[in-house]
C-alpha cells in the first residue's frame, strides 16, 4: 500500500487461487483486528487513506475479493457465499483471531454474511453504504418497467452483450463519468482513483469475472442474516449514494437489528474515500466504545 508507514502486501494461497492482502499497523491490547473489504470493481488500494489514518490506532488488514484486484480472476461462478467463505478462513487461518469485517457496497454485504453465519471469525462489522436485498425487495410493478428489468436480464446472460459493456464501462472515461456520479466531491476522483479501477480491469479473466457477477442469484437476504447476527453493529452511510436510498435503507436495518450504531454523512456511494477523515474518526470511536 503506496504512503502507508507500516503495510506489507503478500499473496495467500486459498483453493489454490492468489489471493492478495496488505497488512499494516500492530495488535493493540483490548482491540480487534480490522479487514477492510472493497466494493464491486474497487480493490485494496480503495482502502489507502483509512489505512493511513488508523495504522497507528490498529492492526489492520486489507483484502482483495477473489475475482477483483490484484487477487485471481478465474472463470467461475461467482456468489456472496463464495466471498463470505474466503473471508471467514482468511480470518481464521491468516489474522487467526475475530476481527471487525469493514466492508463497502458489495464488501459490506460479504462481511455481514460473514459477521452473522460465521460468529467465531467476527468481533463486529462496519458496513458502509452496504449492498444486499433484504425480503420484502418489491418487484417492479409498471409493465414498462417489469419488459426493461426482462430485457437487461436477458441482456447480460449473453456472452457477447456483456463482453460489450465490460469494454464500455471500463473506458478510463467512462469510469471517471461512473465516480463522479457517486463522488458528492468531484475533486476526490482523482487520476490515481481511475487509474486504481481500470488497471484491475486488463487482467486476464477481468471480462469473465464481470460477466458472472451478473449472474448470480441472490444470497442470503439482509434481514435473515440481522436476524442471526449477536455482534456490534456500525452503519455509515453516504446520504448522497445515487445507487442507494440511505434513510429508506436505514430505516430497514434498524427495524431488524435496533441495538445498532449509525451515523449519515455529506458523502456518496464511498465515504471511507470521499470523507475519510470523518469514517476514520467514526469508527475509531465506535471501536472504543465497544471493545474496552
Amino acid at each position: 500500500m503506496q504512503n502507508s508507514l507500516t503495510s506489507v502486501a503478500r499473496f495467500w494461497k486459498w483453493r489454490n487461487y492468489n489471493i492478495y492482502y496488505i497488512r499494516a499497523g500492530e495488535k493493540r491490547t483490548g482491540k480487534p483486528p480490522l479487514l477492510l473489504v472493497h466494493g464491486f470493481g474497487a480493490s485494496t488500494d480503495h482502502w489507502r487513506k483509512n489505512i493511513e489514518g488508523l495504522e497507528g490506532y490498529f492492526e489492520i488488514w486489507a483484502i482483495d475479493l477473489l475475482g477483483f484486484g490484484r487477487s485471481a480472476k478465474p472463470n467461475i461462478v461467482y456468489s456472496g457465499q463464495l466471498w463470505q467463505d474466503q473471508l471467514s478462513e482468511f480470518i481464521l487461518e491468516v489474522i487467526k483471531e475475530p476481527a471487525v469485517l469493514v466492508g463497502n457496497s458489495l464488501g459490506g454485504y460479504a462481511s455481514l454474511c460473514v459477521a452473522a453465519l460465521v460468529p467465531e471469525a467476527s468481533a463486529g462489522a462496519v458496513l458502509i453504504n452496504s449492498a444486499g436485498p433484504f425480503s420484502d425487495t418489491q418487484a417492479p410493478t409498471n409493465p414498462v418497467t417489469k419488459i426493461t428489468a426482462k430485457a437487461a436480464r436477458f441482456l447480460f446472460a449473453q456472452s457477447w452483450a456483456t463482453r460489450l459493456i465490460f469494454e464500455y464501462t471500463r473506458n478510463r472515461k467512462n469510469i471517471r463519468k461512473t465516480l463522479e456520479k457517486v463522488y458528492l466531491d468531484k475533486s476526490q476522483v482523482t487520476d490515481q482513483l481511475v487509474e486504481e479501477i481500470y488497471e484491475p480491469s486488463c487482467d486476464p479473466g477481468a471480462a469473465d469475472v464481470f460477466a458472472s457477477v451478473f449472474k448470480t442469484p441472490q444470497g442470503h437476504k439482509i434481514d435473515m442474516l440481522l436476524a442471526q447476527l449477536a455482534k456490534p453493529l456500525l452503519m455509515l452511510w453516504g446520504e448522497g449514494d445515487p445507487w442507494m436510498k440511505a434513510q429508506e435503507r436505514g430505516e430497514k436495518f434498524r427495524k431488524y437489528y435496533p441495538n445498532l450504531s449509525e451515523h449519515y454523512l455529506q458523502a456518496g456511494h464511498c465515504p471511507h474515500d470521499e470523507v475519510p477523515e470523518q469514517v476514520n474518526f467514526l469508527l475509531k470511536n465506535w471501536i472504543d466504545e465497544n471493545f474496552n
